[in-house]
Order: C-alpha cells, then sequence, then structure tokens
C-alpha cells in the first residue's frame, strides 16, 4: 500500500508539533545549572549560604530547629512588595513560637537597600542568585517566578511550597505549629 501525499503532510505536520512542543517546554522549564540540584517536598533542602544587605554571610542552618518560611522576592516585583507587610506581620505574631521568616532577595544590594530603607521589615532580609545553591530554583522554584515561597519543618525537610502571594490566613496556616 503506497501512502499519498496527504498522509506525508499529515505526518509531518505531526512531527513539527511534536518537535514545537518539545522546545516550548524546554524554554519554560529549562533544565537547572550544572551543580544545581532542585529539591522537593520531603527533601532537605540545599546547603545554602546567603549574604546579608550588609555583606554578612549566613547559612540556612543558622535557623536549624525551627519552622522556617523562606520567601523569594525582588525589589522590583509588584507582587512581593504588596506581599511583605503580610509576612512582616505574621512574622510578629509566630515569632515567639519557634518560627522564623526569612526574606531572600533575587535582587541587587542597593535595589533591596533602596525598598528596605521605604518599607522596613522586622525579619533577616538576605541577598541569593537565583540559579546558585540556596537560590529559588534549588528550592523547587522551576517556574522561576516571584515570589516563591518554602516552608521547612523543624526537622530541616521541606514541608511545603507556594507560587505567588500569600494571604493573612493562610500564612497563619503555614507558620502554626506542627500537629
Amino acid at each position: 500500500m503506497t501512502r499519498g501525499p496527504t498522509f506525508w503532510i499529515v505526518v509531518l505536520a505531526i512531527l513539527g508539533a511534536t518537535g514545537g512542543l518539545w522546545v516550548e517546554h524546554r524554554r519554560l522549564h529549562p533544565p537547572p545549572p550544572q551543580g544545581v540540584t532542585v529539591a522537593d517536598v520531603g527533601d532537605l533542602p540545599p546547603e545554602a549560604s546567603f549574604v546579608t544587605v550588609e555583606g554578612k554571610p549566613r547559612q540556612l542552618s543558622d535557623w536549624h530547629g525551627k519552622r522556617v518560611l523562606i520567601n523569594f522576592w525582588a525589589s522590583w516585583c509588584g507582587p512581593c512588595r504588596r506581599e511583605m507587610p503580610l509576612l512582616d506581620a505574621a512574622y510578629s505574631r509566630h515569632r515567639d513560637r519557634n518560627v522564623a521568616v526569612l526574606g531572600l532577595a533575587e535582587d541587587t544590594a542597593a535595589g533591596v537597600r533602596g525598598f528596605l530603607a521605604e518599607r522596613p521589615v522586622s525579619y533577616p532580609v538576605m541577598l541569593v542568585d537565583a540559579d546558585a545553591p540556596g537560590g529559588s530554583l534549588s528550592f523547587g522554584n522551576t517556574r522561576r517566578v516571584l515570589p516563591y515561597s518554602v516552608l521547612i519543618g523543624e526537622d530541616g525537610r521541606i514541608l511545603r511550597r507556594k507560587v505567588g502571594t500569600f494571604t493573612g490566613p493562610e500564612l497563619d496556616e503555614w507558620l502554626a505549629p506542627a500537629r
């Protein structure tokens, strides 16, 4: 049985569409850079180092044994900027319950200092490279969007992840003591 030109046109169209979908998927979800492992819920987070806006190095392990909410943000991110007062209020309500909130800025030191001068927060804010170990990608932010948050339990394992902003009640539920 010989195949006519219509058959081959359909075959080529299907192959072209499949190839286009694969290319678009890789564009939206590129593989992590060499040396970066992407953690999932239930995993231990990467060994992460951060730098405060004053230049002081910090380690994620500095908060070991606490329930830690890590919020990745940037000063140029409108939703991030609107979310920070909620995070600050939640931190104030829960800080005496073995809870820490960390703001990790995927931004420049100058941008972060300028923002914090206008809108200070009471929780620690540090700088991190998005694609480095300790950046949001290594905590599961494969869509690479901000804000992005991760909750780490007292045992050091990732409990939850969230793309987008929180509501006040949602933050309280995330930061409530483990049951």
